[in-house]
């Protein structure tokens, strides 16, 4: 296992020279190749989105109509997408062009199953690939400090591993291909799993007449304290749940988590409980809030400021 952690004052790594695709520009793709253009890259972006690829050109970007094209003069090429079924399309689409030589990172939240199949696909058309998912949502990737988890073999991750310093602060790499999205389900058990925790302990303050608030500042000095506490915990004090990622994102992960659980003979009941309480917020048109919407459920709870917009995003 390797880790690499880079303290705020450690100088980014200078990619001038390296050529990179990014595919998907959602909430966490825009920064991450912002990111990547200021530690040196010449980037090439492609999305589905006229408008996003609009506003990259007009930032000084090169953009690309498809996936193909924009690997075709690149060495490395990132995908941050929605969902497995994407990650797959895109793939496919870039097996049709020569990929000898090419390093392809997965940074979205893939099923582990699917990953190693198209790494499979990727290693026989003579290219490498990485499974390097990211937690920090889109604050993580907007101060290029998110956390990474990195699956494939030693050679690829030391390839990628440049890349992913300019845009994350906690790399590791977890093991072969598929790791990084094992690893990455985990973290989506415990951000959905605590976020159900906030939640409830929110709604019981607020119920018995204390202010969440002051609850979160309480309970931030003690064995309770969390990122998720101190982070969701605030917007679900304050009402708001404009995404940083989106419910339906979050209650995706989950899912993927529980197939990957069932492939091993293995019952998680209280991740299948707040699949299903996402589910929920979901039916009842909760799907683009923030994750940490999953507090409106409870009688009470403030919702000023929910809607949002949607784009491509991982959870926390």
């Amino acid at each position: 296992m390797t880790q690499s952690s880079l303290p705020g004052d450690v100088a980014r790594p200078d990619l001038a020279g390296r050529q990179v695709a990014l595919i998907g520009l959602g909430l966490m793709g825009q920064p991450m190749a912002r990111a990547l253009r200021r530690a040196g890259a010449a980037v090439t972006v492609s999305t589905r989105s006229a408008a996003p690829l609009q506003a990259f050109a007009a930032e000084g970007f090169a953009t690309a109509a498809t996936p193909a094209q924009a690997a075709a003069q690149a060495d490395a090429v990132i995908l941050m997408l929605t969902d497995t079924p994407a990650v797959d399309s895109v793939t496919t689409a870039l097996l049709t062009a020569d990929l000898a030589g090419k390093l392809i990172i997965d940074m979205g939240t893939t099923a582990p199953q699917a990953t190693r199949r198209l790494a499979a696909q990727v290693a026989a058309a003579g290219a490498a690939w990485v499974d390097a998912p990211v937690s920090g949502g889109q604050v993580g990737a907007e101060q290029a400090t998110l956390t990474i988890m990195a699956g494939g073999d030693d050679a690829a991750f030391a390839r990628a591993l440049p890349l992913l310093q300019a845009m994350g602060r906690h790399i590791t790499h977890v093991g072969g291909c598929g790791a990084g999205q094992v690893a990455k389900a985990a973290n989506q058990v415990i951000v959905g799993l605590t976020i159900g925790a906030v939640a409830e302990a929110m709604a019981l303050a607020r119920s018995a007449g204390v202010d969440p608030a002051r609850l979160r500042e309480a309970l931030m000095g003690g064995f309770a304290a969390s990122r998720i506490l101190d982070l969701h915990g605030l917007r679900m004090a304050e009402g708001r749940f404009q995404p940083g990622g989106r419910s339906v994102t979050q209650r995706k992960d989950l899912q993927q988590a529980l197939d990957l659980a069932q492939d091993h003979a293995l019952d998680l009941p209280v991740t299948r409980l707040i699949r299903d309480l996402y589910d929920r917020l979901i039916d009842a048109g909760g799907g683009d809030l923030d994750h940490s919407g999953l507090y409106t459920l409870y009688a009470g709870a403030p919702a000023s400021g929910a809607s949002g917009t949607s784009g491509t995003s991982g959870p926390d």
